[in-house]
């Protein structure tokens, strides 16, 4: 198992085969996926060859990662970065059961996962994406210091850019 950071209440690591009946979970509470454009995942067999076929560690070093609790090594979400090559810009998302919402773990995860991408990969931004009417996700990504860059169409939904730069994050 590959830990990738910690938090106060969490770790990060790249996903395992035995998270897909939790990341099928996940994708099926149409709340969670509400804003995401992702349908649900059909089977825990077809979650479990999503996960197989994830290549984003082997070609980027980096990912979307599982998030876990300390406490109990649950699985409760997944927060990361993910690399578009046609845009040429890596963006940190998340995703989490809706009992953890309200709570703190996706500003916390994201964070991390922040700190991670201008820390250990050096980038020299980092975007995200969210929906126009996803007050929630919204919040989340002001909290980790990103901003506001346009309004975009992403996967067909009306949705905002945010972007938070190195120079603003090593004054952050």
């Amino acid at each position: 198992m590959k830990v990738i950071c910690e938090t106060p209440r969490t770790y990060l690591r790249e996903f395992l085969l035995s998270d897909a009946e939790s990341f099928y979970q996940l994708n099926l509470d149409p709340e969670v996926i509400r804003y995401t454009g992702d349908a649900p995942f059909k089977s825990v067999a077809e979650a479990t060859d999503f996960i197989a076929q994830y290549d984003q560690y082997e070609k980027y070093g980096y990912g979307r990662w599982a998030v876990c609790l300390k406490e109990d090594d649950s699985f409760i979400g997944f927060c990361g970065l993910k690399y578009h090559p046609e845009e040429e810009l890596t963006e940190v998302g998340f995703r989490f059961f809706r009992n953890r919402w309200n709570q703190g773990f996706a500003t916390e995860t994201a964070k991390a996962c922040i700190a991670v991408g201008f820390e250990d990969f050096e980038l020299a931004a980092i975007y995200a994406h969210a929906d126009r009417e996803n007050t929630g996700s919204i919040r989340v990504l002001e909290k980790c210091g990103l901003n506001f860059v346009k309004p975009i169409v992403y996967d067909g939904q009306l949705a905002n850019l945010y972007c938070l730069k190195r120079q603003a994050y090593e004054t952050y």
